[in-house]
């Protein structure tokens, strides 16, 4: 290479960040309400839980249902995100982006909100195993923002916090970096309005996958 790179191990939010599915995260979630009558959330309510551990993501956008019923619409939002799964996509030049930073050496992971079977399913239908030296989710450590997840990937993969950069669409992802002691580079075309990533003070705020490519070619 022609110069040093600034950051050896790339992390990426996976909804709303590599994955076109906060639509249909929204959707399930306000589907999932209406099956049990609880009061459905606004789309506004819906997508600002995306990237937390499901039950956490529930309580937040379902504040008032008693905390025996969570189980309960965590199987129905389980029925229709299996229903309509088939129907998301990578964004587009996701795979020609994380080609590109893999033939630079970079370390690639995943730390996300979705559960290990969920995120195995979505790799594979995706076919982008490959790509990534490692993975975190939900159910196998700590949800966000709590910093366990990208602690367990540095440690794993040997990266230093000054060297590791988190990228996501959501403000639990960057308050994630912000609590491991890590560079951020937020993305606008996902879950959570620029306004609001704009607060966490992150490296950049890309509107595409396209412009992200750009800017992690230049300054990652």
């Amino acid at each position: 290479m022609s110069r040093p790179r600034r950051f050896d191990l790339i992390v990426f939010d996976w909804d709303g960040t590599l994955f076109d599915s906060t639509g249909l995260i929204v959707r399930c979630i306000q589907a999932a309400c209406a099956d049990i009558g609880t009061p459905v959330p606004s789309d506004m309510q819906a997508a600002y839980v995306i990237g937390l551990g499901l039950m956490d993501a529930l309580k937040h956008a379902v504040p008032d249902l008693p905390v025996e019923r969570y189980p309960e619409l965590g199987r129905r939002y389980r029925h229709h995100y299996t229903r309509w799964q088939h129907e998301i996509v990578l964004f587009d030049g996701t795979r020609q982006m994380l080609q590109a930073l893999k033939a630079r050496n970079h370390w690639l992971a995943v730390a996300t909100g979705k559960s290990r079977h969920g995120l195995n399913e979505a790799l594979d239908s995706a076919q982008l195993n490959a790509f990534f030296d490692s993975t975190r989710t939900a159910d196998e450590t700590a949800s966000k923002p709590d910093p366990l997840m990208l602690q367990e990937l540095m440690a794993e993969l040997g990266a230093d916090a000054s060297r590791t950069l988190m990228v996501g669409d959501t403000t639990h992802d960057l308050q994630l970096a912000a609590n491991a002691g890590v560079a951020c580079v937020g993305v606008s075309y996902g879950a959570h309005p620029p306004e609001h990533l704009h607060r966490h003070a992150p490296l950049h705020l890309a509107r595409s996958i396209a412009e992200l490519h750009d800017w992690l070619q230049r300054h990652g």
